[in-house]
């Protein structure tokens, strides 16, 4: 696993980061030059990533989404032990989402080419910064993988269907091993398109630790975050032959889609969602021991995933948003949740909801964390939910 987060950047420190709370959110106060938008905090990266790791002929071509995912990626793939022959040989992919392409690369571009019609001062790399496949495209020419590439573009759920996508490929005997996962940058942007639909927090710019608050009566919308979360997926034999360290299983996963409304999310095609990654995986409901929710501090879906998380699991198995402490990473945050819940089973504990003070009576019924569980977790689900109605859940376990 190899990550780049709002919380830090090493497993340890964001192990300890979870059991402690830290916030990564913070103000900025540089949006306000952005007429009508409100929202004025974001997650950014803890800490900037080393870059000049990555060789200048392909770092050319990243923008800072895909530079985030390649150093998390070159931390993973060092841990997995996997050898350039290996990663070389075609039986080893990449499976990377992200929202879109570089946000900042493409406003840069639109800007120049529209606001100055003209492209006297447009890179020739501008287009691979910002192409929708710039993550995973840029990760397999900068670890030399020649298997298969996919680059999901389903925003909130990029990075957890990547995962799903690569386990699916294993399955089906296309690949050994999957490089894969989420990465995006926060820019204002992306806090616009939450903003002019009312689902961006904006109460809080001066007090940003404070926000997001997922399933608080006082919650007023998400902040957004960045980061990546690369991990690599493996074939259980084929990772047993060649001794490698093993994280964790990826036990079931399931995805569909609501096909009801872009923004407003289903409670039965959520619970259709976890039911099927439970039964896929033949695993009772009884028997997880955790929930992470994708809850993003919204006034729509905190309670309806509250609601389809009581129906599925009643109010036993404890259930928390780390979003309270990262923000929310978009197409990122599948991918970092996922290792975040792998770091709290592999350390016997359940992070509580940052900002969780009071629960909103529309969001009761499941078995809220407002402190830290300490606990042995064998197995815990991951669940992220998109616009356009899709949605992802990941069975993991120890």
């Amino acid at each position: 696993m190899g990550l780049i987060s709002p919380i830090g950047t090493g497993l340890d420190e964001v192990t300890d980061a979870l059991r402690s709370g830290f916030s990564g959110v913070v103000g900025m106060p540089d949006w306000g030059a952005v007429d009508g938008l409100r929202a004025r905090v974001a997650a950014p990266a803890r800490r900037e990533p080393n870059v000049q790791c990555i060789p200048r002929r392909i770092r050319r071509g990243m923008g800072r989404q895909a530079l985030l995912a390649g150093v998390a990626a070159q931390a993973a793939v060092a841990e997995s032990g996997l050898s350039p022959d290996e990663l070389a040989g075609g039986r080893v992919g990449v499976s990377i989402g992200s929202t879109l392409g570089s946000p900042a690369s493409m406003y840069a571009f639109y800007k120049e080419v529209i606001g100055e019609q003209s492209i006297a001062r447009v890179r020739a790399t501008s287009f691979l910064q910002f192409m929708g496949h710039t993550c995973a495209a840029n990760v397999a020419a900068l670890l030399g993988t020649r298997g298969r590439v996919n680059a999901p573009s389903s925003a909130c759920t990029s990075g957890s269907q990547a995962i799903g996508q690569a386990f699916d490929l294993i399955r089906a005997g296309h690949a050994d091993a999957m490089i894969c996962g989420g990465a995006d940058e926060a820019h204002f942007t992306a806090a616009a398109t939450f903003d002019v639909v009312g689902g961006a927090s904006s109460t809080y710019n001066e007090r940003p630790q404070q926000t997001p608050r997922p399933f608080d009566a006082a919650r007023d919308g998400l902040a957004v975050g960045e980061g990546a979360g690369i991990v690599v997926l493996e074939r259980e034999d084929h990772a047993r032959a060649r001794g490698a360290r093993i994280e964790a299983a990826l036990l079931g996963y399931a995805t569909n889609c609501d096909a009801r409304h872009p923004t407003q999310p289903d409670q039965t095609a959520i619970e259709q969602c976890m039911t099927q990654a439970l039964t896929g995986a033949q695993i009772a409901a009884a028997d997880v021991g955790y929930v992470n929710a994708h809850a993003t501090a919204t006034a729509l879906g905190d309670p309806v995933e509250a609601a389809a998380v009581t129906h599925i699991f009643s109010d036993r198995v404890p259930i928390s948003s780390t979003k309270g402490q990262t923000g929310h990473t978009l197409g990122a945050c599948g991918a970092l949740e996922t290792i975040f819940t792998i770091l709290m089973m592999q350390s016997g504990f359940a992070a509580a909801t940052r900002n969780l003070e009071t629960v909103d009576d529309a969001c009761k019924g499941p078995w809220h964390l407002q402190q830290v569980l300490d606990r042995e977790i064998s197995l815990a689900m991951n669940n992220n939910f998109a616009f356009g109605g899709v949605n992802t859940s990941l069975l993991l376990g120890r």
